[in-house]
């Protein structure tokens, strides 16, 4: 199916009228894409970050694409629009640049679009990391994780999931129990059982990585040694039911926000065994010092580090 795609250069202030005017007229979607500036305040609840601008929008301005079907007038979608952004003011909303462009698109199944650029990865020597809808014939040495990530983070294509997963080859033990502190895909957990596991608890705030973890936790048929909750390390230090996991564990590993890292040094302190090992990744290099000090502080005796592409991943043990 052919769409227009209606671009409207604007501002943040305007978007809400804007996009409540365009509905109104049969937009089959609307999207607004703000100012990216790093300086910008950006959500990190869920340990998000965010490593460059994401675009290149001035502060303040915003752009807008709705989306009308091949049959639409859209020499009078236009005329309306100006006709709305030339009245804005009057209601005490700046319309910004107020330029419009028009294209026309065909219709793709764009949720399975990325999965062509998916392709079997080698992580390591031993790490093989399989999308499920490749084929891929692996050598006797190798070890292979199934993954469909969904909208879940963790590829193993980003530094820092494959400074983990190197990592952790280096760290975890046969018959050790594990926590994976925000999880996202789940290819952590997935990894560590790989590499002799007993065990893993692998925890997230994000509903959509909860689903994604478990269901790639079932395409290695890892569901039975693999523990998905919605949860964060403090609340899963607290829970009282029965779980697999037991604590002390021998391994945490966290690929997420730096700062989120150095927050709950303390409650990794607690979760770990004595001598146990603490994965740490998801660092730019900046922030390296900040996560050092504070896993110092807690205790921790630094072990070792790796860095690829400006981020970094450190091993610390439990003294």
């Amino acid at each position: 199916m052919l769409w227009h795609e209606l671009t409207i250069y604007t501002t943040e202030e305007a978007t809400e009228a804007i996009a409540d005017w365009l509905h109104a007229q049969g937009a089959g979607g609307v999207s607004i894409e703000e100012s990216g500036t790093l300086e910008r305040k950006r959500d990190t609840s869920l340990g998000q970050w965010y490593e460059k601008p994401l675009n290149d929008i001035p502060e303040g301005d915003a752009v807008m694409q709705a989306y009308f079907g091949e049959d639409t007038d859209m020499e009078a979608i236009q005329a309306g629009v100006r006709a709305l952004l030339a009245n804005l003011p009057s209601f005490g909303l700046n319309p910004g640049r107020g330029e419009l462009s028009l294209a026309s698109i065909q219709e793709e199944a764009w949720a399975e679009a990325w999965k062509q650029y998916f392709k079997p990865t080698h992580v390591s020597d031993r790490l093989v990391i399989k999308p499920t809808w490749e084929t891929y014939e692996p050598k006797p040495h190798e070890t292979i994780i199934e993954l469909d990530p969904g909208m879940a983070f963790g590829t193993g294509t980003h530094a820092t999931t494959a400074l983990c997963m190197r990592t952790l080859e280096t760290v975890v033990k046969p018959g050790d129990h594990v926590i994976d502190v925000g999880t996202g895909s789940g290819i952590l957990a997935v990894t560590a059982i790989r590499l002799g596991a007993e065990h893993v608890l692998a925890l997230d705030l994000d509903p959509v990585a909860v689903s994604s973890a478990k269901e790639n936790a079932k395409l290695n048929r890892l569901e039975d040694r693999i523990t998905v909750q919605l949860s964060d390390l403090l609340g899963a230090l607290k829970m009282t039911e029965a779980s697999p996991v037991k604590l002390p564990v021998q391994v945490v590993v966290a690929n997420i926000l730096a700062e989120i890292i150095a927050t709950f040094a303390d409650d990794v302190y607690q979760a770990l065994e004595t001598g146990g090992a603490y994965v740490a990744s998801g660092i730019i290099t900046s922030k390296e010092d900040l996560v050092t000090e504070a896993l110092t502080r807690a205790g921790f005796a630094m072990e070792s580090r790796s860095e690829e592409n400006g981020w970094v991943a450190l091993v610390a043990r439990k003294r």
